[in-house]
């Protein structure tokens, strides 16, 4: 992979360049998307890791915890421990933004060709 090849992936192309071709575009929201995958899976372990030590659930109860609260459902055990609900609080922030973060990384680059090829001021 060349380094122009790689640097269209990371950085946007400015307004008076012209429009990424389409198959370079595709890879870049396919690495946009290896991101936000990522995130997710980063924050999963955190939840993951957070309620096994923390909590005290098994590794299974604690991925389904930690899922749910991910895709905005809500926890599923029942907490005993202060530091246990504590914990619950923190995560369910933090993953309401880890998800705002992952729909951003996400559609970046979709928001971007749109701007771009409009000629919209930003």
């Amino acid at each position: 992979m060349s380094t122009q090849q790689r640097s269209s992936r990371l950085s946007y192309e400015h307004r008076h360049e012209p429009l990424l071709p389409r198959a370079a575009f595709f890879m870049r929201v396919v690495f946009h998307a290896a991101i936000a995958v990522g995130i997710v899976f980063a924050a999963l372990l955190v939840g993951i890791f957070g309620y096994h030590f923390i909590a005290g659930l098994s590794w299974i109860d604690s991925l389904l915890n930690a899922s749910m609260l991910l895709g905005g459902m809500g926890p599923v055990n029942e907490l005993h421990s202060t530091a246990a609900k504590l914990f619950a609080s923190f995560y369910a922030l933090f993953a309401g933004v880890v998800f705002l973060v992952g729909v951003g990384v996400l559609f970046a680059p979709v928001v971007h060709r749109f701007l771009h090829r409009f000629h919209i001021e930003f």
